[in-house]
């Protein structure tokens, strides 16, 4: 039986104490100001559990779930078998694929909250190349006004962005597939499907476990790349979770924020406990062959 060695856990120990002290700190303090009527710092009331009650029965809540679930969804639709086709797709020899792997991580290089900004540029029907060509085409100027075109343009936006992170995770681990699994594909004569199926998918379902947690994390709570784009409209119809509670704290309600910010932590570490029991189901087959 394989002996596991936890020595590691000593070098990655300093990380997890400095991310403990900066995470539980401010955590502890969200979930304090949660039970609380708080007007100012200095002066707090006592409610209990009545914001949590609010919010988990009121329509505002479920529908503001309903949609960053959906968006959440068709983001991974796309990302993801989009980021394993471009990985497949980049060039084996070693200078096209220092410049392929350079190309598409640019989007990454941009920060947040300069991405609907460059957007809302690229899409204005006067000036932007894309408002030209999509007026062409028959793109409403007003296209703000609905709430197709809207999600249209926050999902295309976020796949622009983000695919490159499937794509980098996908290409490293197509590259530990030694070449002896391709040359006897080749030698039983598998088609291309049959070499994804048995040889390249096997490698990538762990980073794909690893990519669908991070995006599902960051899609689900998105907030600085939509609410620049339509503030939530039209009528409520991008009204995410995330934007949903950046509501809530411009009006300076800090205990239904707080509350709200405790639901939303406890939905994202509910998904993320989920994949890790998916996870130690794909370690369990590969355990059972060491021993």
């Amino acid at each position: 039986m394989k002996e596991r060695n936890n020595t590691g856990w000593l070098f990655v120990l300093p990380a997890v104490l400095l991310l403990g002290l900066v995470g539980l700190i401010p955590l502890i303090t969200v979930i304090n100001y949660s039970f609380f009527e708080i007007f100012v710092l200095d002066r707090r009331f006592w409610v209990g559990t009545e914001w949590y009650n609010e919010i988990i029965s009121s329509g505002r809540f479920w529908s503001s779930f309903g949609r960053s679930t959906l968006f959440s969804a068709l983001v991974l639709a796309i990302q993801i078998p989009l980021g394993i086709a471009i990985a497949l797709c980049i060039p084996k020899r070693q200078f096209w694929v220092g410049l392929a792997l350079a190309g598409v991580a640019l989007p990454l290089l941009v920060p947040w909250n300069m991405i609907p900004s460059l957007w809302l540029s690229l899409l204005n029907p006067d000036t932007g190349i894309l408002g030209r060509m999509m007026a062409a085409l028959g793109w409403s100027a007003e296209w703000k006004m609905s709430a197709v075109q809207t999600w249209a343009v926050i999902i295309i936006m976020d796949t622009w962005h983000w695919t490159s992170l499937v794509v980098i995770l996908c290409y490293s681990a197509l590259t530990t597939i030694p070449a002896s699994y391709y040359q006897a594909a080749e030698i039983d004569g598998a088609g291309p499907w049959q070499v994804f199926r048995h040889i390249q998918l096997p490698k990538l379902q762990y980073v794909l476990l690893m990519a669908v947690l991070l995006r599902f994390m960051d899609s689900f709570m998105i907030y600085t790349e939509a609410f620049p784009i339509n503030a939530g409209g039209p009528d409520g119809a991008t009204m995410f979770l995330a934007v949903d509670l950046g509501e809530e704290i411009k009006a300076f309600n800090y205990g239904p924020s707080a509350a709200r910010s405790v639901l939303y932590f406890l939905i994202v570490l509910t998904v993320a406990w989920l994949f890790t029991k998916a996870q130690n189901k794909i370690d369990a087959p590969e355990t059972t062959k060491a021993t």
